[in-house]
């Protein structure tokens, strides 16, 4: 439901998880993981005007206690309140401290699919139940992995597969050990850019070998890790190793490949992977420094 009314643009934000109220309300159980959610239900069907009366006029955004309304009876969001000075959105009178606490019983007796159904969650939940299984559900699609571009591709995993070797030319890979080489003429211009992302296929899954250049305060290092494509409870069950060396001297990393439910950025700003300083990197690719040749190995394997 549109505002029609430019002003408010700008507020809109990003829904946060929150508790459902615990005095002047009906009690609404948690059930997240209940298999009994899981059935169709007769009731669980929410006409669309029901929708927009939870729907708030700034960010659009469901609504979740406390709401509040004007004295002509026009609702907001509390997230939003305080972003319009006190005015209402719909007709400008002043908000002051009313609740709307019909609303939020209404809002209580409500039963909802899931988001992410059409991804194959069929739970039907509580209002006040249902952003906190959207934020865990284990149906709701991952972002695209790939770290060298602002890319804003959601999907399964194999949808994302298909999207990394078609839309970014990933070179894909079978099997557990890897022998790459990483070559770049001018290494004393670091970007904050990847370098290379190779996806790997073994154990009937998928992982993303990431190498990149990024700047460390002042130091520029160079950083090799490993993603998981899938949930971080399957990421566990595997490890692997990394090692880069050269001119009789070797680095080595072990470690347990990160969910791609972290973000590239998050997992690169951790460390937690093989860093190489760039005086070490230039060391190990031997020369005259003008040149980096670095030949990262490794392998991935499935724990016992």
């Amino acid at each position: 439901m549109a505002t029609g009314n430019s002003y408010f643009d700008d507020m809109r934000i990003k829904p946060e998880v929150i508790d459902p109220p615990q005095d002047d309300m009906t009690d609404v159980t948690e059930h997240v993981n209940d298999p009994g959610l899981c059935a169709v239900k007769p009731n669980g069907v929410v006409s669309s005007s029901v929708r927009e009366l939870l729907e708030c006029p700034v960010c659009l955004n469901a609504m979740y206690p406390p709401i509040h309304q004007c004295s002509n009876g026009h609702t907001l969001c509390s997230g939003c309140k305080p972003r319009v000075h006190n005015r209402c959105p719909t007709c400008r009178h002043e908000l002051g401290n009313i609740r709307c606490l019909a609303l939020e019983k209404v809002a209580a007796s409500l039963e909802l699919p899931c988001k992410y159904q059409s991804f194959g969650c069929i739970g039907i939940y509580p209002y006040y139940s249902k952003l906190k299984h959207e934020s865990q559900c284990v149906f709701r699609p991952y972002s695209c992995p790939y770290a060298g571009s602002e890319c804003t591709v959601i999907g399964d995993i194999p949808y994302l597969v298909a999207h990394l070797k078609d839309d970014h030319k990933v070179d894909m890979h079978s099997g557990s050990t890897f022998n790459h080489r990483y070559v770049k003429s001018n290494p004393h211009e670091v970007e904050n850019a990847t370098w290379m992302l190779t996806v790997f296929s073994c154990f009937g899954q998928y992982f993303c070998l990431h190498f990149e250049a990024f700047q460390l305060g002042m130091a520029p290092v160079y950083i090799a890790f490993l993603r998981f494509m899938g949930d971080d409870n399957e990421a566990k069950n595997y490890s692997y190793s990394l090692e880069v060396g050269g001119n009789g001297r070797k680095m080595t990393w072990q470690g347990v490949p990160r969910s791609i439910r972290d973000s590239h950025r998050k997992v690169r700003d951790s460390f937690d992977g093989l860093i190489i300083q760039r005086n070490m990197a230039l060391f190990f690719s031997g020369g005259d420094h003008k040149e980096l040749k670095l030949r990262v190995t490794g392998r991935i394997w499935k724990e016992q």
